[in-house]
């Protein structure tokens, strides 16, 4: 994403938090580091497939970080990078905005 030409600065953040669980899969991150079956768990509604796509898209945008122990049985965590954790506040915002609508309807 970051090499891909773009001439708008809001195209450009929707394009890497944008999509139905990206900004979800940020947002539980924000507590801290959890592994793949955590996040299975906490983000409803996802599938295994798209989760690992998502979390690969948002690892190439440096927005997460995946680390690998070499054990039996595989142990994998993700948590927020610095850009990543940068939009909790945001994100938030956008989580206090969408209660309200969702109640005033």
């Amino acid at each position: 994403m970051k090499n891909k030409k773009v001439h708008c600065a809001v195209d450009y953040a929707f394009q890497r938090i944008g999509g139905k669980y990206k900004g979800r899969i940020l947002w539980v991150l924000r507590e801290g580091v959890l592994r793949y079956g955590e996040l299975n768990r906490a983000v409803i509604g996802i599938t295994p497939k798209m989760l690992t796509q998502t979390l690969k898209e948002l690892e190439a945008d440096e927005l997460i970080v995946r680390k690998v122990y070499l054990e039996v049985p595989p142990k994998v965590e993700y948590s927020l990078t610095d850009t990543g954790k940068e939009l909790i506040p945001l994100i938030s915002h956008l989580r206090s905005w969408g209660e309200k609508q969702m109640s005033a309807n």
